[in-house]
């Protein structure tokens, strides 16, 4: 058996391999931009293997390893946010140095982000025809389609648990199934955490008024995605206590 190292267990030459600015003679900024956007996809991935895990254990009931999934999904989403602001040093004049070798790449082609965004709930109308926008929808795209929405899961898990949404707020102590709850809605928020500061981001090199990269409107319409809704059911089991409604778009599911 050949000896594993940190390098070889790593694959730490063809990964460091990958980082292959366009510009030439290559752009001192590239680099940073490339690894932020190649290490967002990496933690895409890990986020992915862990709705995977969050949704098989919905499905089976199992609400304590739904919530151990869903605390970690809301730990790589915070860390995904995080790494943005390493784009904050990168000056309008150095960017706009190097932006026409991106071609038309965009954030909007990345199959995994849009997975995760299928697998969270988003299947409005809108949101399908974006993915459209460059073809067929990528088959890990397809797959989350395909499946229920978080959303419908837990309501589905509240059902056979035999209660309600209002009776997990208002029970006599917090149940597992509560924590899950208000863990669901942590990730909603961290993920609308995300959405905002990468609008700010976009404002912040290109202008606000600048379209994106690929033909997009840029943070014009990175900023209608802001308020989109993942699990609009508990949003609104709040309103009821206080005699309101819930305002804005929300997530089918």
């Amino acid at each position: 058996m050949t000896d594993v190292s940190y390098p070889t267990y790593l694959e730490l030459d063809a990964l460091l391999d990958l980082q292959r600015p366009r510009s030439t003679p290559p752009h001192p900024d590239e680099l940073l931009f490339i690894v932020v956007h190649q290490s967002s996809e990496l933690w895409f991935k890990a986020i992915l293997h862990e709705l995977d895990g969050l949704v098989q254990r919905m499905e089976a009931g199992e609400t304590g390893f739904a919530l151990w999934h869903s605390q970690r999904i809301n730990a790589l989403t915070r860390i995904v946010s995080a790494q943005l602001s390493s784009l904050d040093t990168l000056p309008p004049q150095h960017f706009a140095q190097f932006r026409e070798h991106l071609g038309t790449s965009s954030g909007s082609q990345s199959a995994q982000f849009r997975a995760i965004e299928a697998a969270s709930g988003l299947r409005e109308s809108h949101f399908l025809t974006a993915i459209k926008a460059h073809g067929e929808p990528p088959a890990i795209v397809t797959r989350w389609l395909d499946r229920p929405t978080l959303q419908a899961l837990f309501l589905d898990l509240v059902i056979r648990e035999g209660t309600t949404l209002e009776e997990l707020y208002t029970g006599a102590a917090p149940t597992p199934l509560f924590f899950l709850a208000e863990s669901l809605l942590e990730y909603e928020q961290q993920f609308a955490q995300w959405r905002f500061k990468h609008v700010q981001l976009v404002e912040r090199v290109i202008g606000p008024g600048t379209g994106g990269t690929g033909g997009t409107l840029g943070a014009r319409y990175l900023m209608k995605t802001v308020d989109q809704r993942f699990f609009p059911a508990l949003w609104e089991v709040r309103a009821k206590f206080f005699g309101a409604a819930l305002p804005g778009p929300a997530a089918q599911g």
